[in-house]
């Protein structure tokens, strides 16, 4: 059964497609527009722009409207973004290569991951990320077996999976991860075309829908020289000693 998807969800979806058809200082719909064209009250309308800000894709500016931001050099950490939307916003075309995409019965890992029951089955899927045709990462998910109708229908190599999730009423909305270096191994190391025993960088996540349940189970492993994360931090001043 599909999950409910907020209206602010459904029009941050849809803007953040026609952001990639934008250029860095484009203007966005402003807020009353998008009241007229969604039908939506203005806190919606604010609301779907909000996400969108604090990723950096777009930029109010008091007194004007909102912009298309320049895109960063790389990924900020604290931002859940699918691959698709990153690469586009770095100006760089995104595709894929689906190495696997099948329903099999769930890992003790993945059931305990995404709070399943023993037995349960998920849909996974491992694809090689491509920016420029350039290989990025080899990622391998595992989602809930009720995202599977979508999941198997998406075109998962030019397409993004995300979109096909809220398309089909799932709304991937936050996430938490973790990040470690590892050495490629010979697998990697093939399909990211590095010798093997170069530095990766290995994220895991979590990612949730709006009401909080495990959705999604990753692995992404990034070639290390090809990929970065920037990261916006605040400096403790120095207590004063007694």
């Amino acid at each position: 059964m599909s999950s409910f998807v907020p209206r602010y969800h459904e029009i941050e979806q849809e803007l953040r497609v026609r952001l990639a058809s934008l250029s860095p200082g484009d203007p966005l719909p402003s807020d009353a527009a998008l009241c007229d064209e969604f039908g939506v009250s203005r806190m919606t309308a604010r609301q779907a722009v909000q996400q969108l800000t604090q990723e950096g894709l777009v930029a109010r500016i008091p007194g004007r409207g909102t912009f298309v931001a320049e895109p960063p050099a790389h990924r900020k950490a604290g931002n859940l973004l699918s691959f698709s939307t990153e690469m586009r916003r770095q100006n760089r075309a995104p595709s894929s290569r689906l190495l696997e995409r099948r329903v099999r019965a769930a890992t003790a890992e993945e059931a305990e991951r995404l709070r399943l029951r023993a037995g349960a089955r998920v849909v996974v899927v491992r694809r090689l990320r491509l920016a420029d045709g350039a290989p990025i990462a080899v990622e391998a998910a595992a989602l809930r077996e009720g995202c599977a109708g979508a999941v198997l229908a998406a075109d998962l190599e030019s397409g993004s999976l995300h979109e096909a999730l809220f398309a089909a009423g799932f709304a991937p909305t936050r996430g938490r991860g973790t990040l470690v270096a590892e050495p490629a191994d010979a697998a990697d190391a093939e399909a990211l075309g590095v010798p093997e025993g170069s530095p990766l960088l290995v994220e895991q996540r979590l990612i949730v829908d709006e009401r909080g349940r495990p959705l999604e189970s990753t692995e992404s492993r990034y070639a290390g020289g090809r990929y970065g994360l920037q990261i916006d931090f605040d400096v403790d001043r120095p207590r004063n000693r007694e």
